[in-house]
């Protein structure tokens, strides 16, 4: 493995903890002694000069069986003390308790090399050793291990495997061990071998844990269907009373069915298990996410939300959660923006030479969202926009007459009509807003952080967004798509809105007349904001959902008349927002459906025309003749065309290439 600055101090920090050890067995303290290797072994558990100091504290003491007492075990246990320990009673001949031991320290933490141990090695250690204890040790090691495992894990954990594996072929008639090590090795990769092994094990002694070890063996190796066969046939043998791990492995057979996309034969599985274990951990999770995998509709992840909240130790109701909100525009990512100004925007930054410094005069045939050119400024702040007129409905203007003013406008040029946030306030702001989350009580929990700050700062930076952090993510943001820190920027300040007063009663209360107010205000980024906002207000109040339904609803239908004689940019991102807030009345979530597939079919219209007109493999969008806009003499080089806007934002497929998910 190589050495890190970090491994470095490590080492620096075991070497002055075993210089104390020593001095302590030399005083005879030696339970002080025990007390700083302990601490040293954590730091550095392959330091020569410790093993040293070890071997120098057993002699002392009287032998390694006497040492034991200096490692004592009961009561609340101290890792480094139960790795001392681990070599101590290797010293002393107990081979079984010391491989029990170590196997302890890999299930509590893995990323340590507790296994790089020379004893582990011995050429004689497998035929010392009681295989039920080895398979025991695997159970307590493998169980906490990820499957499959990352390479950096495997290099720690391979001593022991390597162990396990020489300890299983001199027992290849012990079925415990056989299905022990079929899930240690599995999680190394070798997926052939463990079910060559799980499969020796069911031979043996076909019961629940060899079919259960099978089955995960069988689905490692790429044979989902006998895999089910497998789970299937154990289902069928044990009595329905038989006890709580049948009903784990129904709902392993029903998330299966899943994977294979069947997800609507797992559910009986999970319905038979909830009619007699109503409160299973697993169960009513695992339905609400195969339900979800049926028909897509966030009801169910909403359920699953509420599951959680009112089963907070239920905690795969929220793992689940966070794994069908990955990347997900509004339910784990802010989403994208499509305006033309962005476009070019994104053209300008792809081009060589492009700088803080570069300018450009951008013109547009109608106005668009003015944040739109809050994202181009971030990025090249000595840039113009141009607009050459103004659809209607007028975007300038607010569907009601709001208490709450962000944009002024001076003819078609958007003005910030408040005040720049306090630096503190930018600062924190900076420091909370991302564009991604797990899910969305989490962003709304995250957002927590900003509730102390006063409205009026939280107004001034929705239109005064600060600079990306100093990361590799905020430089990655600047150069390539300012405009999702923009967006980030806003639903964070929007959220932290959403906790403000928050002993106000929703209805009347401070947070709920701004949310409001930027919700029917203006055509623009913020609009989407507020409303994602509204949405985690929903989703973590029940009690606040048919009054946001409503909310939700005005600014729906003003949107979709509006589509229909100009284009709304922010259209398909703002019905996605409906669509994950499924406590909205039907009609309008068909609404916001209909006018999706509407978008989906002009795109792809739209982007054979361009292809064919183009004659550009792979071109990426759709031209609307009328919304387009063009970069003018740039102040260095001229910028390169401009495509004009699809209607559809960038999918999260850009965003998976340029941060490396996926």
């Amino acid at each position: 493995m190589a050495h890190t600055d970090d491994e470095g101090d490590e080492r620096l920090a075991a070497e002055g903890e075993v210089a104390v050890a020593r001095l302590a067995i030399d005083s005879g303290d030696l339970g002080h002694a025990a007390d700083h290797l302990s601490d040293a072994i954590l730091a550095a558990p392959q330091l020569p000069e410790l093993h040293e100091a070890l071997a120098e504290l057993c002699a002392a003491v009287g032998g390694p069986a006497a040492a034991r007492d200096l490692f004592p075990l009961d009561g609340e246990v101290y890792l480094g003390t139960v790795v001392c320990r681990a070599h101590v009673e290797a010293a002393a001949g107990d081979w079984d308790t010391a491989v029990g031991l170590l196997a302890s320290a890999i299930q509590h933490e893995p990323a340590r090399p507790w296994a790089h141990t020379a004893w582990l090695a011995r050429e004689d250690l497998p035929a010392l050793v009681d295989p039920d204890a080895v398979a025991q040790a695997v159970a307590r090691a493998a169980g906490a291990l990820p499957d499959p495992l990352p390479a950096e894990l495997a290099d720690t954990v391979r001593p022991f495997e390597r162990f396990v594996r020489v300890v299983t072929d001199r027992h290849p008639e012990h079925p415990l061990l056989l299905a022990m090590a079929s899930g240690l090795t599995r999680r190394f990769g070798a997926t052939a071998r463990a079910v060559e092994l799980a499969e020796r094990a069911h031979r043996l002694a076909p019961g629940h844990l060899p079919s259960v070890m099978l089955g995960n063996a069988l689905r490692a190796d790429g044979r989902p269907e006998e895999a089910l066969t497998v789970w299937e046939a154990e289902l069928a043998r044990v009595a329905p009373d038989e006890g709580n791990s049948s009903s784990y492995l129904a709902v392993d057979v029903a998330e299966l069915y899943g994977t294979l996309g069947r997800p609507a034969e797992g559910l009986p599985w999970l319905e038979r298990v909830l009619a007699t274990e109503p409160d299973h951990p697993k169960a009513a999770p695992a339905l609400h996410g195969l339900r979800h995998a049926v028909d897509g509709d966030a009801v169910h992840l909403l359920a699953l939300a509420d599951h959680h909240r009112d089963h907070p130790d239920h905690e795969y109701a929220q793992d689940l959660l966070e794994r069908l909100s990955h990347r997900e525009p509004w339910l784990g990512m802010v989403s994208g923006a499509t305006e033309a100004t962005v476009n070019v925007l994104h053209q300008v930054l792809g081009s060589d030479g492009t700088d803080r410094d570069t300018e450009i005069d951008c013109t547009a045939s109608a106005v668009e969202p003015p944040s739109s050119v809050l994202a181009l400024r971030l990025a090249l702040p000595r840039s113009t926009v141009t607009y050459r007129s103004v659809g209607e409905p007028d975007p300038r203007l607010p569907l009601t007459e709001p208490t709450t003013r962000i944009w002024s406008w001076d003819g078609t040029d958007p003005r910030p009509a408040v005040a720049a946030p306090a630096p503190s306030t930018a600062a924190l702001v900076r420091a909370t807003a991302e564009i991604v989350w797990p899910t969305v009580p989490a962003a709304y929990d995250h957002a927590v952080r900003l509730a102390g700050l006063p409205l009026d700062e939280l107004l001034g930076v929705l239109v005064h967004p600060p600079l990306p952090r100093e990361d590799d993510l905020g430089r990655a943001l600047l150069a390539h798509q300012p405009e999702l820190w923009v967006r980030a920027v806003q639903a964070f300040a929007c959220l932290g809105i959403a906790h403000h007063r928050t002993d106000q009663p929703w209805e009347g209360s401070e947070r709920r007349r701004v949310l409001r107010d930027l919700l029917l205000g203006p055509e623009d980024w913020v609009v989407e904001a507020a409303g994602f906002a509204l949405v985690a207000i929903g989703w973590t109040h029940p009690d606040a959902r048919a009054d946001i339904a409503g909310l939700l609803r005005q600014r729906l239908h003003h949107s979709a008349r509006a589509s229909r004689s100009r284009v709304v940019t922010i259209l398909r991102s703002y019905c996605a927002l409906v669509l994950v807030a499924p406590w909205t009345e039907p009609d309008d979530r068909e609404t916001a459906r209909h006018l999706l597939d509407e978008a989906d079919a002009r795109d792809a219209q739209d982007a054979g025309e361009a292809q064919d007109a183009e004659g550009a493999e792979g071109a990426e969008g759709a031209q609307d003749a009328r919304h387009d806009a063009e970069p003018e003499e740039p102040s260095d080089e001229p910028a390169p065309a401009a495509p004009e806007p699809p209607r559809q934002p960038r999918r999260p497929g850009l965003i998976r290439r340029l941060f490396g998910r996926s």
